[in-house]
């Protein structure tokens, strides 16, 4: 099967089990994809390789979580396989789903959610202050040879060297303690010209029972501070103080953590003051995160709706007990011989000590790969053999033996090396409720997003881009796995270097 043929079977099939809209005219409610020859003038990593509405999502998104196995919980197989491309499209498949729910809960109105417009502005706050730290607060920190060569005279012992290593290293400390300085020396000034107003009795931990989200914490030049927008923080810097020691005051720690985030507050205004706002790269980074995190509240919101009842999970259970239960296994060795008194001599020998399993399998079975294998046959799942092999298999303890059994081949001893009960088959476990809610939910999740691009939303996938760019990708690890192969290339001298060091 080539790779384009693949790419049309696992899009077809995977992605949100609807149809996928390739080059063509507009057919009902999916859109018709853009020719794919207009690709090539864009920059590496940004061709469009579909679209859900108005959002993008381009061959760098998407390859830059594929090369993240541990981040996206699938297994990344090695560039220019089958199995790469299907990861390719449970990747893709995911991106269309996100930004379904992105589009629907813009389309809701959930972007004017105060819970969210905190998410947003705490995370406003905090990254243009560090713009403000960084740019205004440290600036350019050099450090001059003479001060490295000054600082090494001082403490250098006798026959010492000033090698690169201990000059980076000495210009790194100095580096640091300039930093430090210059942050105390502006900490100083931060608050001149700041009029700061500070109400104590609206954070004290006595309050929290009833305090609204409206009451004013802080103001910083009339601008106010409420409880709502600070008060996770304010109530971790308390808990985290006692939590380290008992006695400390809950009260103070939570006074320290307001005077913290007024001085972030003003870093922030500051930093839109001196035009930092317009940092390409914190321009970036806030489109990123409210996106993200408007996905994320958007599906927590739809899932605390989608919650099932005991009863319905439980009917949900039983219509798909495949799913979940995990049979008994046993992990088996056996040992085939020709007659049945020959079986019962092994038997009475290996029960008495005089032999072992491995023995036996080795100089007695007639099993083909007796001699390679030693009678080890592997984890053996309840109800996936014959009856009566099965009934012998899990009636045995780990270590006896069981037999002789009359099959096709002769006569079979049977032992059980090591042994897994049965998983999820009891609904009533906490364990298989929990794995149960995740799948149900989960499912919904979907069914909302297929429905979503069924009657909202049009999906288009550029079918001819994502061939080629996979195949692009392809065609480069091939080329530098070729390059790595000449006479004298880095790589092979990389692995003569490392051969002569593993000798011993």
């Amino acid at each position: 099967m080539n790779r384009a043929h693949f790419l049309y079977l696992a899009s077809s099939v995977a992605l949100l089990a609807t149809p996928v809209a390739y080059p063509q005219p507009a057919v009902g409610h999916e859109a018709a994809a853009k020719p794919a020859a207009a690709a090539p003038t864009s920059p590496p990593g940004t061709e469009v390789i579909a679209r859900v509405g108005d959002q993008p999502i381009t061959w760098g998104e998407v390859n830059t979580m594929m090369n993240s196995s541990a981040v996206v919980g699938v297994s990344i197989p090695a560039v220019g396989t089958p199995q790469r491309d299907k990861a390719l499209i449970v990747i893709l498949d995911r991106f269309i789903g996100a930004n379904l729910l992105y589009l629907d809960a813009l389309k809701q109105g959930l972007d004017k959610d105060p819970v969210y417009q905190r998410y947003i502005d705490r995370f406003e706050t905090a990254m243009l202050a560090g713009l403000y730290r960084r740019h205004e607060m440290i600036g350019d920190v050099k450090v001059s040879k003479q001060e490295v060569q000054d600082s090494f005279n001082k403490s250098k012992k006798k026959g010492a060297e000033l090698t690169p290593d201990v000059r980076y290293a000495i210009e790194a400390a100095i580096r640091r303690e300039k930093v430090k300085q210059r942050l105390t020396d502006a900490a100083k000034h931060l608050r001149d010209g700041v009029k700061v107003v500070v109400y104590e009795k609206n954070f004290e931990m006595a309050g929290d029972a009833k305090r609204p989200d409206s009451a004013v914490v802080a103001e910083i030049n009339g601008k106010p501070v409420t409880w709502g927008e600070a008060k996770q923080r304010i109530i971790a810097a308390g808990n985290a103080a006692v939590k380290l020691d008992p006695v400390a005051m809950e009260d103070d720690a939570r006074a320290k953590e307001v005077q913290g985030i007024i001085d972030l507050r003003i870093m922030a205004a500051k930093a839109k003051a001196a035009g930092l706002d317009r940092d390409r790269m914190y321009q970036v980074r806030l489109r990123e995160y409210r996106k993200s995190r408007l996905i994320t509240l958007y599906r927590e919101r739809l899932i605390a709706r989608m919650e099932p009842s005991k009863e319905a999970l439980k009917k949900y259970y039983e219509a798909n007990k495949a799913r979940f239960v995990q049979p008994a296994a046993r992990k088996v060795q056996m040992v085939v011989v020709k007659t049945q008194k020959e079986a019962e001599d092994l038997k009475a020998k290996i029960q008495a000590g005089k032999l072992t399993m491995y023995q036996a399998a080795q100089q007695y079975s007639i099993a083909p790969r007796a001699k390679q294998d030693l009678g080890e046959v592997g984890w053996v799942h309840q109800g996936a053999t014959f009856p009566a092999l099965d009934k012998v298999i899990f009636g045995l303890g780990p270590g006896e033996v069981g037999g002789p059994m009359h099959i096709a081949a002769g006569w079979e001893l049977v032992t059980v090396q090591d042994a897994a009960e049965a998983k999820f088959d009891d609904f009533d476990d906490p364990t298989t409720q929990s794995l149960v809610r995740r799948e149900y939910l989960t499912d919904k999740l979907d069914a909302y997003a297929v429905n979503l691009r069924k009657n909202d939303f049009p999906v288009v996938v550029y079918q001819e881009v994502l061939v080629r760019l996979s195949q692009r990708e392809a065609d480069a690890v091939a080329k530098l796995a070729e390059k790595a192969k000449q006479p004298g290339s880095i790589t092979r001298r990389r692995v003569k270097e490392l051969e002569k060091e593993m000798r011993p």
